[in-house]
């Protein structure tokens, strides 16, 4: 099968690989499509020691059954692998499962390539009515409908009277966004600082208040904040920001130190939640709200073939992508 191969620091060759051997009881799938994740960029830049070349990078997929007696299935990939038996998996937290594995990672190749094999257990059916494309995107989206759960049952607020405000207009910011309305507020102004998608993303999602900066939004102090970035700037933005007795919720992975203040977080009873991917409940429910339309179109997705994939990596780096999200496709 053909692959996108990670084969160094900014290295991504497109080329043939062997086809995945399924492990017992797993399904084969041909790949529809794959998004491209921002734990991804960080392995490009050679920034994760998890993720060693020679890999597969890629965990946002969708695709049909090859093989077996679901040959046809179209499935969406939950890609976080648990064991189910531990405490966390039995009380319904497998994302927090201590033996967790994730394609991408060894020692499970990764989903930017024609095929993938993966237990039953982790495949969403696909209605024919909804483009594989769009299922591909319940990865990212499960994340911000995860973080937002878990953040609204920390709040003080009632749902409907909080205003909140996303760190990122990235896919994972954007999901948030997204599930933020989803799940009821109402008022959700998003921070993105890249000229050419905060024009974009005004364009294509007019219900939400896009702006460079804070100050430019003029917005009130929100109730809840949403990094969807995860550096130490961003960090800082949001212990600022917040409302007395507010909640921050850190989804991004961009470095692990800097830019919180802790003494005004004590001193204002401001809660400060990390949030880690999703459960497989919340993929279900990501996927299913996908289905039924509720985050609207996907205009602020871009498709490009998965032969093209190393050019995708590095407009990204170079800041020359105004999409929230590149969707690679197979040919």
């Amino acid at each position: 099968m053909k692959a996108l191969v990670y084969t160094g620091p900014k290295k991504l060759v497109y080329t043939d690989v062997d086809d995945p051997a399924p492990r017992a009881g797993e399904a084969l799938i041909d790949l529809d499509c794959s998004g491209i994740c921002g734990s991804d960029m960080h392995a490009f830049l050679g920034h994760d020691e998890r993720r060693p070349a020679p890999l597969i990078l890629g965990h946002e997929a969708a695709g049909v059954i090859a093989a077996g007696p679901e040959t046809g299935r179209r499935v969406t990939v939950n890609p976080l692998v648990s064991c189910g038996v531990c405490e966390a998996c039995r009380e319904g937290r497998d994302n927090l499962c201590p033996d967790r594995q994730i394609i991408s990672m060894p020692p499970r190749e990764g989903s930017v390539a024609e095929r993938l094999a993966m237990s039953p257990g982790n495949l969403v059916t696909v209605p024919d009515t909804v483009p594989l494309w769009h299922a591909a995107l319940t990865e990212p989206m499960a994340c911000g409908w995860h973080a937002v759960k878990h953040a609204l049952r920390l709040s003080q607020r009632a749902v409907d009277q909080m205003h909140a405000v996303v760190l990122g207009g990235g896919a994972i910011g954007i999901g948030s966004a997204l599930s933020l309305a989803s799940q009821g507020v109402t008022s959700v102004t998003v921070l993105e600082t890249n000229p050419g998608r905060l024009a974009r993303l005004r364009r294509d999602l007019p219900q939400f208040d896009f702006h460079a900066s804070f100050e430019e939004a003029g917005s009130r102090a929100p109730d809840l904040v949403m990094d969807a970035v995860g550096f130490a700037p961003t960090r800082k933005i949001a212990s600022a920001i917040v409302k007395p007795g507010g909640v921050i919720a850190h989804i991004g992975l961009g470095e692990a130190e800097g830019g919180l203040d802790v003494r005004r977080m004590t001193l204002q009873e401001i809660t400060f939640c990390g949030t880690y991917t999703y459960t497989a409940a919340d993929f279900r429910e990501t996927a299913q709200a996908i289905f039924d339309g509720a985050f609207g179109r996907f205009d602020w997705v871009e498709q490009r073939s998965l032969r093209d994939g190393a050019q995708a990596f590095a407009d990204l780096l170079e800041g020359r992508v105004d999409a929230g999200k590149i969707v690679l496709m197979a040919e």
